[in-house]
């Protein structure tokens, strides 16, 4: 069927192009391919979508199996690390797999996801009810994004914006629960969790700058001990940790798109020396940048 062939057209293209180096760590794409093994644990900065036909596939995530049913869209941070480890075919017809890659800013600046962005920023996995999203919206979807029309994919974001809201409306159906989702609805009103999202947007907004605990917290207009007790009860982590986080994950993505100098790459991270990112990256990574970068190169060369 013509449609169906032009939508598997991005099935040899590295999903790498997606990894741009930018603020959002990562450009708006969208693929469907035919699933593949993993042959190891990957991680990046998109909100991730996922969505399987005809196959139900295992992904063992941040060490812990989970299972995708076929004909759902699952949606998580892809920060956490993910490996997809088997695919059972469903019917006669061969798996095929769409992934939607949201950038993390953009996913962060769609209005009224406060109780979601942090559900997933928090290791989440959420599942959405079937009728909200078929494999036709998909396909429309994906003559948007693949029609070059700005126009068209604006209203394609805006509608993944109105999907999201409808599933946090609905009550998210989790396939991993977040880490701290009782804590979160029963000690954070709405009004915390958007100073929470705030505070995540000025850090990724400034990333290769010094970022002070007293400058983030500022945009909440809050004190500033009291907007870090905030962040740490919705996100399990500390704000300077998170920022931490933040840059290293920044930082892999430029290794691995780019050629630019390790020095460079520290710079615009918003590490102090290259010294201190060394040694950061390597405890982070268990391996240094420079290793990393050539590791990376010599799977996409096999």
């Amino acid at each position: 069927m013509p449609r169906k062939s032009n939508t598997m057209v991005d099935g040899n293209i590295s999903e790498r192009r997606f990894y741009r180096r930018s603020k959002a760590f990562g450009r708006f794409g969208m693929r469907i391919f035919a699933p593949k093994i993993m042959e190891h644990p990957h991680w990046h900065g998109h909100i991730e979508a996922n969505f399987v036909r005809n196959g139900r596939l295992n992904y063992i995530m941040d060490g812990k199996p989970i299972v995708i049913e076929p004909d759902r869209l699952v949606i998580f941070w892809a920060n956490v690390p993910h490996q997809l480890i088997e695919i059972e075919p469903v019917g006669s017809a061969e798996p095929e797999l769409c992934n939607i890659y949201l950038p993390l800013d953009v996913f962060l600046v769609m209005p009224h996801l406060a109780e979601l962005q942090i559900a997933l920023l928090n290791g989440g996995m959420v599942c959405c009810p079937t009728l909200l999203c078929t494999y036709k919206h998909l396909l429309d979807w994906y003559d948007d994004y693949r029609s070059g029309d700005a126009e068209r994919l604006d209203i394609l974001k805006m509608e993944l914006n109105s999907l999201f809201r409808r599933v946090t409306v609905l009550g998210m159906n989790f396939l991993r629960p977040p880490g701290l989702h009782k804590a979160l609805t029963s000690t954070l009103s709405s009004q915390h969790i958007k100073h929470v999202v705030a505070m995540i947007r000025h850090v990724l907004d400034n990333l290769a700058q010094p970022l002070r605990n007293e400058d983030v917290t500022a945009v909440t207009g809050l004190h500033t001990n009291y907007a870090l007790n905030i962040f740490t009860k919705a996100m399990n982590i500390p704000l300077k940790q998170f920022v931490l986080r933040m840059r290293l994950l920044r930082a892999r993505g430029m290794l691995l798109e780019s050629d630019m100098a390790i020095t460079s790459v520290a710079v615009e991270s918003g590490f102090g020396s290259t010294s201190q990112f060394y040694a950061q990256f390597s405890a982070a990574y268990g391996t240094s940048p420079n290793q990393l970068r050539q590791k990376y190169l010599d799977l996409l060369s096999v």
